[in-house]
């Protein structure tokens, strides 16, 4: 396993939220959101350059801006890349 931020997943790549960085107050609206560690999340789709992500968490989609994407830390296969690269 390897931890990546969120804004980091593929399309359609899943992991387990790790950490929240940030601070009280980004903490607090990831959470908000249904953002907290231990849940699964997928990244449903990227919008445009620099747009938010949208993810998938408790059956809920979220879209969250990249910077904010940036301070989810999220553990992933490790195997990932070869994976995706063919």
């Amino acid at each position: 396993m390897i931890e990546i931020t969120a804004a980091e997943l593929a399309p359609d790549e899943e992991g387990t939220i790790v950490s929240l960085g940030g601070g009280p107050g980004a903490q607090s609206r990831l959470r908000s959101l249904g953002l907290a560690e231990g849940r699964r999340i997928r990244n449903v789709s990227r919008i445009g350059w620099g747009g938010p992500i949208v993810l998938l968490v408790n059956r809920a989609q979220v879209a969250v801006g990249r910077g904010m994407a940036r301070r989810i830390v999220v553990r992933v296969r490790k195997d990932r890349r070869t994976e995706r690269d063919g």
